[in-house]
């Protein structure tokens, strides 16, 4: 069954994880919506080496096989379908979330159209998980988990295990990004399980 979702991606380290769900996402023939935060960007070149000066041609080069399946918004187009709760949406992930980007949510300050959109999840009872990725966290950073967490908003941080051997960084990527699609309740082989 084809579901809606929406990823957003931030300035925190880890900007694979989120390039990596949508890659997961878009093969099992999802509707994904896409928003970047400026920092987000900056990290795709720090990290990943990319060269984004084109950025929306880039991305829908990047996911040419599944160009449909994809919708990248501007960080602060609040005409995009996603900034209203009546546009139907099964859940939303941030990966990475920055703990800027934690605080915003927790709130509610909606000041970019990630936030908002986040914002619209929460206040239509759906999905939101956020992927904090930074150590270590101060007080401020937990309050504001455990706020969002109260919520019902699903904490994830982005820690990968070892039990299932993993020999390369991908190893350690496909764990965590598979930690996310189980939480969405999705279909995937992207490590081995404990006891398999």
């Amino acid at each position: 069954m084809k579901k809606r979702y929406t990823v957003g991606i931030t300035g925190a380290s880890g900007s694979i994880y989120g390039i990596r769900l949508v890659e997961e996402l878009v093969k099992l023939g999802h509707e994904v919506h896409l928003v970047i935060t400026e920092a987000g960007w900056q990290v795709f070149q720090e990290e990943l080496n990319w060269n984004v000066d084109d950025r929306e041609s880039f991305l829908y080069n990047y996911f040419s096989s599944y160009a449909e399946e994809l919708h990248v918004h501007s960080l602060h187009d609040y005409k995009a379908s996603i900034a209203s709760g009546s546009y139907r949406s099964h859940a939303m992930v941030v990966v990475p979330c920055s703990m800027g980007t934690l605080s915003g949510i927790a709130t509610g300050a909606s000041g970019n159209l990630l936030e908002r959109t986040a914002d619209v999840m929460l206040k239509e009872g759906n999905m939101l998980v956020l992927v904090p990725r930074e150590s270590p966290f101060n007080a401020i950073h937990l309050e504001n988990m455990l706020k969002l967490a109260k919520l019902g908003v699903r904490i994830l941080p982005a820690m990968p295990g070892f039990y299932h051997k993993p020999q390369t960084i991908d190893d350690l990527i496909n764990f965590v990004v598979g930690k996310i699609m189980d939480t969405l309740g999705e279909p995937h082989n992207l490590f081995r399980r404990w006891g398999e």
